[in-house]
């Protein structure tokens, strides 16, 4: 009597969970990544070991290109058109309600606060090919630091705390010109910063 083969199915897997899964990360990453707004300057910097990370947030970068030139950049919007009225206040420069809402999505500049009107009218590629000549750092016409020193009382008057100050030395610099904004933020007894550099690995024993 022969055998009764039983039927036999192939094997089939449902892939619709593993599908809307995918489709789930995909939109959370889409509404919760934050793109950074393109920097003006382009800053190489040099490498360390170091593996302290900066802050994500709530983070103040000032910026020093191989030419010399110094950046001032701030990472809270919500703060940023108080600090726009109040240096410009300082230096009687007035702004209009575009030229504020372009600011706050700008994010880095470097022109003294006179020019800055003018920068703020041109759309982002024109901005781009603009020559900055830096903010002012000299004696007799120091913006930088009114800059920094607005912007800790924005951060404060908006969350309590001040910004975490960064700066981003191009491997080029100018050393004076860095000892120079250092200098500048210890006359003001502002001695917690951090220096941002790209990570390298650590030296191996033996080599």
């Amino acid at each position: 009597m022969p055998k009764v083969k039983p039927h036999r199915t192939s094997p089939s897997l449902d892939m619709t969970p593993m599908v809307d899964l995918a489709f789930l990360l995909v939109t959370f990453f889409m509404l919760t990544s934050k793109f950074a707004p393109q920097e003006d300057v382009v800053v190489d910097t040099p490498a360390s070991i170091s593996e302290i990370r900066l802050p994500e947030s709530h983070v103040m970068v000032i910026s020093i290109d191989k030419d010399k030139r110094v950046f001032f950049g701030l990472d809270d919007a919500k703060v940023k058109e108080d600090l726009l009225t109040s240096v410009g206040a300082k230096y009687s420069v007035g702004f209009t309600a575009e030229q504020a809402k372009k600011f706050t999505g700008l994010a880095s500049f470097g022109v003294p606060v006179q020019q800055l009107p003018s920068l703020l009218t041109l759309s982002t590629e024109e901005r781009q090919k603009a020559s900055q000549p830096g903010i002012p750092i000299d004696s007799v016409n120091n913006q930088l630091i009114e800059w920094v020193t607005a912007a800790q009382r924005a951060e404060y008057k908006a969350f309590g705390k001040p910004a975490y100050i960064a700066i981003r030395g191009d491997g080029s610099a100018d050393v004076p010109t860095v000892k120079r904004v250092i200098k500048i933020l210890q006359d003001k007894d502002i001695n917690r910063f951090n220096l941002i550099t790209d990570l390298e690995g650590k030296p191996v024993a033996g080599n």
